[in-house]
């Protein structure tokens, strides 16, 4: 997203749940030596959270699996 509209909750709460996810899920578990390594973890963390995660939004099936199913 690149603009949040002011007073437009419906917005800012998916920004907040992807915030939790991040400090949660991977920038508070681990003691980082530089920025690369910390750029590296987040690609890795990206890429199974939007590939290999299952989504509850999706039926609790990953987005790789919900694109098969429409090819």
């Amino acid at each position: 997203m690149d603009y949040i509209q002011p007073s437009n909750l419906q917005q800012y709460i998916y920004i907040e749940r992807y915030n939790r996810a991040v400090r949660y899920e991977w920038l508070a578990c681990d003691d980082f030596e530089s920025i690369a390594e910390v750029q590296e973890t987040a690609m890795q963390w990206l890429w199974i959270y939007n590939n290999e995660r299952p989504h509850m939004g999706l039926g609790g099936i990953t987005a790789k699996q919900k694109l098969a199913l429409h090819a």
